[in-house]
C-alpha cells in the first residue's frame, strides 16, 4: 500500500503541524511527517486519527500499488487552458469507476459556466470516440504542451472543433490529436 497522507494534507493547505493538533488526542509535527514517508508503519488506529483530522474516509490515505490515480494536466487561467509543468495526482473523494483513465482540470479563472476553485473530472478517450463526444465539454491536447478547452461542436475525420466557453469566443480546430478528454464530473466545493 502506498500512503497518500501528504498528498491530502498539501490538497487541504494544513502543515504537518495543522494535522498533528487536529488529531484526538493531538500528536507531533514530527510523527505525522515519519507516518506520510513511510519512516513509522501506518497502523488502522493512526490512519482513523489523521483521516479524522483531514475530515477525509480513511480509505482516502492509501492506494494499491498497482492502480493509477487520476492526474491534475491542466489549469483553466484567465488565458485559457494551461498544462501544468509536472502533473500531480488527483485526490478521488468517490469511486470513479470507469476503464479509460480520468484527468482533471483545475478551474482558475472563470469561464462561462466554470468557477475558480473547480475541478473538472475528464474521462481519456481515444480520438476515434469523439463522435460520441458531440455537445460535451473536452479537454483537447495540442501542440507545445498546450490544450484547447470547450464544448465538441464538430467532427471531421482527424479534425476536431472546439467552442471555447464564454461569449465572443473562435472555434479551435485540433487536427489529430493523441487523445480527447470527455467532461464526466464537475467537482465544487459548497
Amino acid at each position: 500500500m502506498i500512503n497518500r497522507i501528504r498528498d491530502v494534507r498539501k490538497a487541504k493547505g494544513m502543515t504537518l503541524a495543522d494535522v498533528a493538533a487536529a488529531c484526538d488526542p493531538p500528536t507531533t509535527a514530527q510523527t505525522i511527517g515519519r507516518l506520510e514517508t513511510g519512516m513509522r508503519t501506518l497502523s488502522l488506529g493512526w490512519m482513523r486519527r489523521i483521516a479524522a483530522a483531514l475530515d477525509v474516509a480513511p480509505g482516502m490515505l492509501v492506494r494499491g500499488e498497482d492502480s493509477q490515480p487520476p492526474q491534475v494536466v491542466a489549469t483553466l487561467s484567465a488565458e485559457g487552458p494551461e498544462a501544468l509543468r509536472s502533473p500531480r495526482d488527483a485526490i478521488v473523494a468517490m469511486d470513479a469507476g470507469g476503464t479509460a483513465p480520468l484527468i482533471v482540470m483545475l478551474v482558475e479563472y472563470p469561464h462561462g459556466e466554470y468557477r475558480p476553485g473547480d475541478q473538472l473530472w475528464l474521462r481519456q478517450h481515444d480520438p476515434a470516440a469523439a463522435g460520441r463526444a458531440i455537445n460535451r465539454d473536452v479537454l483537447i491536447p495540442r501542440s507545445a504542451g498546450r490544450f484547447a478547452f470547450g464544448r465538441l461542436v464538430d467532427r471531421n475525420g482527424s479534425r476536431l472543433a472546439v467552442l471555447p466557453p464564454g461569449h465572443g469566443e473562435k472555434q479551435i480546430i485540433v487536427d489529430k490529436p493523441a487523445w480527447i478528454g470527455v467532461a464526466e464530473t464537475l467537482v465544487r466545493q459548497l
